[in-house]
């Protein structure tokens, strides 16, 4: 079974390294205002795809997104940025078009939603490869409550 994992920024959990904490700060310095509620991931079920080529090879590596949410909670696809390649060009390509399928309740503002922009870490795992560098977070994170 092909299997991903992505995990966003958007988690508190997920923002207890300081470099991720402070390239999260950085995508909302384009705001006047910050938000008081971010943006949380909507999707069941994440929409990235695994190209097959790279699968077949174990080939695993990160791809940080920077989206533009509206204040409906949809990705704007024509704002979606890649802010880090993987070195693949397959891998950016699959984050880039699972990225148009997120959706999000919007972050707020005093209560009323509100457009914003957000780093958003997609992670391509094989289940079957060697864990990267810093992959002990992800399993924290898949296996919490």
């Amino acid at each position: 079974m092909k299997r991903i994992v992505a995990v966003a920024l958007l988690s508190a959990a997920a923002c207890k390294d300081t470099d991720g904490t402070q390239r999260m700060a950085q995508a909302f310095q384009g705001h006047a205002e910050r938000p008081d509620e971010v943006p949380k991931v909507l999707n069941t079920e994440l929409p990235f795809h695994y190209p097959v080529a790279l699968y077949e090879r174990r080939v695993q590596a990160n791809v940080t997104l920077r989206l533009f949410i509206d204040t409906n909670g949809r990705t704007q696809a024509d704002s979606t940025r890649i802010e880090a390649t993987s070195g693949y060009p397959g891998l950016d390509s699959a984050a880039l078009k699972g990225s148009r399928e997120l959706r999000f309740v919007p972050a707020k503002l005093r209560g009323e939603p509100m457009a914003t922009t957000v780093l958003f870490p997609v992670y391509f795992r094989h289940p079957e490869a060697h864990a990267l560098p810093g992959d002990t977070i992800l399993n924290k994170l898949s296996h919490a409550p």
